[in-house]
């Protein structure tokens, strides 16, 4: 699942019935103003299910793809669209959109420190600094960099996550989430259990067990 914003297409339409009577009841009790559920008809772009809430204010939305509506049973999509009001509640997505900014302006600066360097200039064979010398010095060391940066982003993406499912546990609707994410899990053919530095280096997300293990030691 993901926090975030989102894009309504042309071919979503407001979710009606049992499943938007649930999912109302639950932003009542978590406190979370919906303006409006929208189904998305994402089984036309990608077998992915998912969900994800956009807008700030009165003007919140939730999107479910219709991908989701088919797999999961009513208490199970509650307890996704609870994850999801985790993200929003905990701030994590005001606190997301900061991290981008911040993370644009430090790369901004670092090549600020590139452009015009004579030291790299004739590094790279150059007699005078420019500007492109700048950038092809940059693009060398832009790697180690950019993982560097990664690293600090996916540390706190994992424990925003781990946050949003204690807060979806706090509705008792912690085994249904766990359901949930058995079914997601199956259907995008994760690995269940990766190697640790592996889940270190690149996961934005905890694995599914860890999710799982985390949820239960927490509702124990």
């Amino acid at each position: 699942m993901d926090c975030g914003f989102g894009i309504f297409f042309t071919d979503d339409f407001l979710l009606f019935g049992m499943d938007r009577d649930a999912i109302e009841s639950l932003a009542q009790k978590a406190g979370f103003h919906l303006a409006n559920i929208f189904v998305m008809d994402g089984s036309k772009r990608s077998t992915k299910a998912n969900a994800y809430f956009t807008g700030f204010w009165k003007k919140k939305r939730i999107v479910l793809f219709d991908t989701l509506m088919n797999d999961l049973t009513t208490e199970e999509i509650v307890a996704v669209l609870a994850h999801e009001i985790g993200h929003y509640k905990k701030k994590h997505v005001v606190y997301s959109l900061a991290l981008s900014i911040l993370t644009t302006g430090v790369i901004f600066y670092i090549l600020s420190l590139f452009l015009g360097n004579l030291r790299l200039a004739e590094a790279l064979g150059g007699e005078h600094a420019s500007f492109h010398l700048g950038i092809i010095g940059f693009a060398f060391l832009f790697t180690p960099i950019s993982e560097l940066l990664g690293l600090i982003i996916n540390r706190i993406s994992r424990k925003n996550e781990y946050e949003a499912d204690d807060f979806t546990s706090q509705f008792d609707i912690g085994e249904a989430l766990i359901s949930a994410l058995k079914k997601i899990s199956v259907q995008s053919l994760s690995n269940l259990n990766p190697h640790p530095l592996v889940v270190f280096w690149y996961y934005s997300h905890p694995t599914l067990l860890q999710r799982i293990g985390k949820m239960r030691q927490v509702g124990s």
